[in-house]
């Protein structure tokens, strides 16, 4: 093994990282990075600080992890749409995955949403980069549908934008959105309410004219 190498992880390594990420993800969603502290993380998963630091040289190596594997599940719905596919059916199924995301992964969620609205000071590079990149292949595809008359005229960035708003709300603001929508409406129910009604709003907004 060259210096270099790291050595593999036996599997109750990787056990301890995951239960030890599963803590932070709480504390970061709750607190945010800079509200948030090793000994919290560590009550969180019922460990000791020093056995934290052994797996984790730091809180913000915690956050970074946690951070990346978010962008990689969030990124993943937009990947997939497809240039050759009909556009409706396209921005149908993303918005539906961008809110199955917000109902399956809404500690995620927030804790990207702390970390944006402190600056995205540990994020910056990524959202410059690949997040950049895949938005600008996307919008180049959306705005490929509307030259050739499949969809309506409109700014493609702004489209993603958009849809990124109103479908991580279910996320984001999910305590707001559950008092007051009522006991009678905020089950489960509430996402297909809301894709139902997000996609009468964006597709028939979409649709060519005449």
């Amino acid at each position: 093994m060259t210096a270099a190498a790291k050595p593999r992880r036996t599997r109750i390594q990787q056990q301890k990282r995951e239960h030890i990420l599963k803590a932070a993800l709480e504390v970061f969603s709750v607190n945010g990075f800079r509200g948030s502290t090793i000994d919290q993380i560590a009550e969180a998963a019922g460990m000791s600080k020093p056995n934290i630091l052994y797996y984790f040289r730091s809180k913000e190596e915690m956050h970074v992890t946690l951070i990346q594997r978010l962008m990689e599940r969030w990124l993943a719905p937009l990947r997939e749409i497809d240039d050759v596919g009909d556009p409706m059916t396209e921005l149908r199924g993303y918005i539906r995955r961008k809110l199955e995301m917000a109902r399956d992964f809404p500690r995620e969620s927030r804790l990207f949403a702390n970390e944006v609205l402190q600056g995205a000071p540990r994020i910056a590079e990524m959202l410059e980069g690949e997040l950049r990149a895949l938005v600008e292949e996307k919008a180049a595809v959306v705005s490929g549908w509307m030259r050739a008359g499949r969809l309506a005229r409109a700014d493609p960035w702004h489209l993603i934008f958009s849809i990124w708003a109103t479908t991580q709300h279910y996320a984001d603001f999910d305590v707001q959105v559950r008092a007051v929508l009522g006991p009678d409406r905020y089950g489960d129910g509430r996402f297909e309410d809301a894709a139902r009604f997000l996609e009468q709003l964006y597709l028939d907004g979409l649709r060519p004219r005449g």
